[in-house]
């Protein structure tokens, strides 16, 4: 019977993924407050498309890194499929 162990190198990547949404969870709302709240700037609607952007980019990544997270915990390396 295989033991199943942690791939560390996958690991590191899915952090590094959940670190990188969560800097787009602050710079988004952030930046949709501050665009909110200046509507009468000419620049309204193109930098209200960025910070949606980069908001929906937050959550995207958050699920590829949360998803990445599993993937090293839960597979084992022969269900991994490898791509050579």
């Amino acid at each position: 019977m295989e033991t199943k162990s942690t791939d560390k190198d996958v690991l590191v990547k899915g952090v590094k993924q959940m670190a990188i949404a969560m800097l787009l969870m602050f710079i988004g709302p952030t930046l949709l407050y501050l665009v909110l709240s200046n509507k009468d700037k000419d620049f309204y609607i193109p930098l209200l498309i960025i910070a949606i952007s980069i908001c929906a980019l937050a959550v995207f990544i958050a699920f590829k890194g949360i998803n990445t997270i599993l993937d090293s915990l839960f597979k084992s390396n022969k269900t991994k499929k490898h791509w050579n």
